[in-house]
């Protein structure tokens, strides 16, 4: 199970050097990428040059030209939106692997629905995994329902590699485990924590050693 440490403020990439032991993945979140573009990939990469970066595109259209600036960049990883037309999933698949690159399928839009893909779904090779995300402001707003995390073997169930995203912290942990999807994704659980460093050590620890407690302050 990769670690994938998503950073959504500009204020975030200050802790991309405590980040480097235990990260698999560092995800420049959509809100930080339309904040500082490119230089915000290029500055995890400088900064973590043995961490794999994803751009949170969520791409929809223009997917050729988005694909070239993120994976020019320097980014491992994109993600496009289930949605899309499968014209923008072709000219991305193809853009990705000409750069030896990887695609997320983000089912962010279908969250909720009892189907996150048609049955009949298929991707380009280059897609390698599909994101099962419960989307930030519905939980803001009060929805806290689990079933993205239910929907993880779901998708195993289809041939899906998972990342799975969304209000992932120490109340959820454990089930997430349980489900075991390809990649885990944490966000404000480390960086809006008051030990970011020892709360994403204490994740990958977690990972390799199931049942430990959460020892820290959870503000």
């Amino acid at each position: 199970m990769l670690l994938q440490v998503a950073f959504d403020k500009p204020e975030h990439l200050a802790l991309l050097p405590q980040m480097k032991e235990f990260a698999d993945i560092i995800e420049i979140g959509t809100p930080l990428l339309k904040r500082l573009g490119l230089s915000a990939i290029t500055t995890a990469r400088e900064l973590c040059p043995d961490v794999m970066v994803l751009a949170d595109t969520k791409t929809v259209d223009a997917g050729q030209f988005e694909a070239d600036m993120v994976f020019g960049a320097g980014a491992a990883f994109m993600t496009v939106l289930s949605c899309a037309s499968s014209a923008t999933h072709e000219a991305v698949g193809k853009r990705a692997a000409a750069f030896g690159a990887t695609v997320i399928v983000d089912t962010i839009t279908e969250s909720g629905k009892a189907e996150l893909l048609p049955l009949n779904a298929v991707f380009p090779e280059s897609f390698g995994y599909v994101a099962v995300h419960s989307p930030t402001d519905a939980r803001l707003a009060g929805n806290t329902s689990t079933s993205h995390i239910d929907a993880v073997r779901k998708m195993h169930d289809r041939g899906f590699l998972v990342s799975l995203a969304g209000g992932i912290g120490p109340d959820t942990l454990e089930a997430v485990i349980a489900v075991e999807p390809e990649i885990l994704v944490v966000g404000s659980a480390i960086t809006e924590s008051a030990s970011p460093k020892e709360v994403t050590r204490w994740i990958r620890d977690r990972l390799l050693n199931p049942g430990r407690g959460w020892p820290w302050d959870r503000r």
